[in-house]
């Protein structure tokens, strides 16, 4: 049985390694390909776990996590994730930012990710000023040589929950499955009002 659980500060801090251990294992995946390692999950993940605003929900199959989504008032967030807003002049007071939205493929379709979802917009619905929420998606290469031939891109999801694709876009660095070094990739934000 799928059991969801919604977690608050001070709470969220102990539920970090379960966290991070499905960011390791989704992530690796199309499309982020990203090849992880704990102690860089943990550096990632420190100022979330101690966030006043940050809001974890997990999804656990009979005990095992097997999904997790997070939320927070993007004051709080890095730099990397609020320079879009501030360079155009955007009130990030007004924002609560999702984070990672992570499912093991034998959980999609079931309707978890739609909780994820709605228990991140209950949470921004808390946070006072807040009108406005957002996440934001790494974009590839329609012909990207490691896309699985039955990828399905998640954009007719987010709009069905009432999400734009926006112009605002940040650009963040990961080790690859495919890369020596760091790379940089490009992630567009899409958002939604919640008024």
């Amino acid at each position: 049985m799928i059991r969801t659980e919604i977690h608050t500060h001070p709470h969220v801090a102990t539920h970090m390694p379960s966290l991070a251990a499905l960011r390791m294992t989704v992530f690796r995946t199309w499309p982020y390909l990203y090849d992880g390692a704990i102690p860089s999950e943990v550096d990632t993940l420190s100022g979330f776990a101690v966030s006043k605003t940050a809001c974890l929900i997990i999804a656990s199959d009979n005990g095992t996590p097997v999904g997790a989504s997070t939320a927070v008032h993007m004051t709080e967030e890095d730099d990397h994730i609020t320079k879009p807003f501030r360079d155009a002049g955007m009130s990030l007071s007004r924002i609560c930012y999702f984070g990672e939205s992570v499912l093991l493929p034998a959980y999609r379709g079931q309707g978890i990710g739609v909780r994820f979802f709605e228990h991140r917009e209950a949470h921004a619905r808390t946070i006072p000023g807040v009108d406005t929420t957002m996440f934001c998606a790494v974009e590839r290469p329609a012909h990207h040589p490691l896309k699985p031939a039955d990828a399905i891109p998640l954009d007719a999801f987010w709009t069905k929950r009432g999400y734009v694709r926006t112009d605002l876009t940040c650009v963040m660095k990961w080790k690859q499955v495919d890369t020596q070094e760091k790379v940089g990739n490009t992630l567009r934000y899409w958002s939604k009002s919640l008024v």
